[in-house]
């Protein structure tokens, strides 16, 4: 037991299975393998093992031929991948933490095939889906049967392969949910009509794993919420857990549905959602229970985690991104040194952002989660170099950082008096105020390695050139892009940096004009919408935050509708005229034109600030550039470079 956080560090039994500590990594598809665990996947869970996890919970399971869910999805139909889980087992137990796994078949809920064709969904009833659009074909009683087989089948050779436990994964609106809703099950059989009839199939799956995998622990993962207008709330949810909890080792909470957009945000909740936001639901619910209860939902931080057990809420946190974010959070918790730990900040860029684009996950401020076999550990340099960087945004901090760590000498300039660069910015807009903590960590870092960090500094080519350095890096960012001068009304034309720093006044009536469709546009929209102006959203893109993350946009897109914001897509910015803003529809050309318009506010990017890098190339220094300074991206691109150039150096 730690110290720091007693009931954290403190041992807990599920089932057969005793934990050194309640922290787990819950199951999250990870795109690092298909079909079966390999070296790429191993090495990323040994890491969060190491790092101090108590239980990990890996990724999906396809228990059946007819659970295809996406590309890259592990499954278990038969003993010939043992060695391979065995190999995933044995990385985890050699950290003294144990490893579950999820049971998994999304009935409706199919997100895309591996083959690229059409996907055939299963489902209780044939009824349609709102999310994937898919209409599924209802189930008969062989294939439920069948079904319920893989279940066991899959529980019965992960037991062989070492496993400690499994995990139905019953949330989410997934195939047991499907059975549990009285608006999704339909049917009129035995799987079918009232509560003990719903319930049926999920606990024949429990059954028939006691059956063929006896002794190993189980548990079951179910939505707390649906969040949606048809979903199951907790009273619902907490009658299943009562009716099953004598079959289970363990119950684990989380909230939403895949079945529609505005529930789906839930699953993987972006930083507009506070800390432990489902700590006042799961309380209700695992007070009426006997057995232990995992939750998971925005669990960022270890003392997060701490109140939450100590108020009852929860015996076990889910703390997954926060494991992406930082491995080794769990033992910087257990040995009391809260400051190096490496916040998630919950921007769903880089974890569930890649996954979705079925790219292995990873993280914007710890790159190498996901690449462990790539980037294993920073080898330290040959020998010790001077090293000059130019700007202090997040590509330039993360590459002094990396630099110094490897034993070099490193001088960190910036032109502005505070160190991070656009993601200061960035943490000015609603909802956003999190990603501020992506320059806190780097700024720890910073302060704990050997770096000379000068700020109000501008660099000039003839300075770089009496610095006799080693390297150059250049990381000196982008700045705001404006359209052809001439094109607008400068009365009342302003950027989107004028808006944040609250450096004009600004009328009623607003258009922002979104090329972009990311994060600035959105929240510049939410910002004056919320101070009192009649706002437009006018977007060069099929919809607003286009760029963005899905569960991320679609929570950022409610709190403009719940403001009255009104969203125009498809919009090319032409100018403006006195009152009067021009767009184009990107489809027809045809003019869009909005009258009464006291401010035009562009959101139109940024271009690269490469002056620098020129300068230096004609004077016969050749630079490394990173970042923005490049091309304008995002922080996931700049810390990535920054850290790479790093390595490299």
């Amino acid at each position: 037991m730690s110290n720091h956080f007693p009931q954290l560090f403190s041992q807990i039994k599920l089932g057969s299975t005793t934990l050194k500590n309640r922290i787990v990594s819950t199951g999250h598809h990870t795109y690092l393998a298909d079909r079966e665990p390999g070296p790429e996947l191993i090495a990323y869970h040994e890491s969060r093992a190491r790092g101090g996890a108590g239980l990990i919970i890996s990724e999906i399971i396809a228990v059946h031929p007819s659970a295809g869910f996406s590309s890259k999805l592990l499954s278990f139909f038969d003993d010939s991948s043992i060695q391979a889980y065995r190999q995933l087992a044995e990385a985890c137990h050699r950290h003294d933490c144990r490893i579950f796994a999820q049971l998994f078949h999304p009935g409706r809920e199919v997100m895309s095939t591996a083959d690229g064709f059409g996907a055939i969904a299963y489902a209780p009833s044939a009824l349609p889906n709102e999310r994937f659009h898919i209409m599924p074909k209802a189930m008969d009683i062989a294939l439920i049967e069948s079904i319920i087989d893989g279940y066991a089948n899959c529980a019965k050779n992960l037991q062989q392969a070492g496993f400690d436990g499994v995990e139905i994964v019953g949330s989410h609106g997934y195939l047991p949910a499907q059975f549990l809703s009285p608006a999704v099950n339909q049917r009129n059989d035995d799987y079918g009509g009232d509560f003990d009839s719903r319930l049926k199939f999920t606990r024949d799956v429990i059954t028939a794993i006691h059956q063929q995998a006896p002794g190993l622990t189980l548990g079951l993962r179910l939505s707390a919420n649906d969040y949606e207008p048809e979903g199951v709330e907790e009273p619902l949810v907490t009658d299943i857990c009562l009716a099953l909890q004598a079959q289970l080792d363990y119950v684990s909470l989380v909230a939403g549905s895949s079945a529609t957009l505005g529930a789906s945000v839930h699953i993987s909740p972006s930083m507009g959602f506070s800390a432990g936001y489902l700590g006042p639901i799961s309380e209700q619910i695992r007070g009426k229970l006997d057995i232990p209860v995992i939750v998971t939902g925005r669990i960022n931080q270890p003392q997060v985690a701490e109140q939450m057990i100590s108020r009852g809420q929860a015996d076990l946190c889910g703390m997954t991104r926060a494991m992406i974010c930082d491995p080794e959070m769990p033992n910087k918790a257990q040995a009391g040194r809260y400051d190096d730990i490496r916040a998630c900040i919950g921007c769903n860029q880089s974890c569930i952002g890649r996954a979705h684009k079925g790219l292995p996950i990873s993280c914007i401020q710890n790159p190498q989660s996901g690449r462990e076999l790539k980037f294993n550990g920073l080898q330290t340099a040959a020998s010790s170099r001077r090293i000059v960087v130019v700007g202090a945004g997040p590509a330039g901090l993360k590459c002094a950082v990396v630099a110094a760590s490897r034993g070099h000498a490193v001088t960190l300039y910036d032109k502005a008096p505070q160190p991070g660069g656009q993601a200061l910015l960035a943490q000015l807009l609603p909802g956003r105020e999190e990603f501020g903590g992506l320059v806190t960590n780097l700024m720890h870092e910073l302060e704990a390695a050997d770096i000379q960090l000068v700020t109000n500094c501008a660099v000039d080519s003839d300075m770089l050139q009496t610095l006799q350095a080693d390297s150059i890096v250049l990381a000196t960012g982008a700045q705001a892009y404006f359209p052809a001068a001439g094109s607008f009304d400068p009365e009342r034309t302003i950027d989107y940096e004028d808006v944040l720093l609250k450096r004009c006044s600004i009328g009623t009536n607003v258009v922002v004009a979104d090329w972009r469709g990311d994060w600035t546009g959105i929240g510049l929209a939410e910002r004056l919408a919320s101070d009192g102006c009649r706002v437009k959203l006018v977007v060069n893109a099929a919809l607003a935050g286009e760029a963005l993350q899905i569960y991320t946009r679609n929570y950022y897109l409610g709190r403009l509708y719940k403001l009255g914001v009104e969203v125009v897509t498809h919009a090319r910015l032409y100018g403006s005229d006195g009152d009067c803003v021009y767009f184009q529809n990107t489809l027809t050309d045809e003019a869009i034109i909005f009258d009464t318009i006291d401010t035009l506010v562009l959101a139109m990017g940024q271009q690269a600030d490469g002056q620098l890098e020129i300068e230096l190339r004609a004077a016969g220094i050749d630079p490394l550039a990173i970042g923005d300074c490049v091309v304008p991206r995002t922080a996931e691109e700049a810390i990535f470079e920054g850290m790479q150039t790093a390595m490299n150096l």
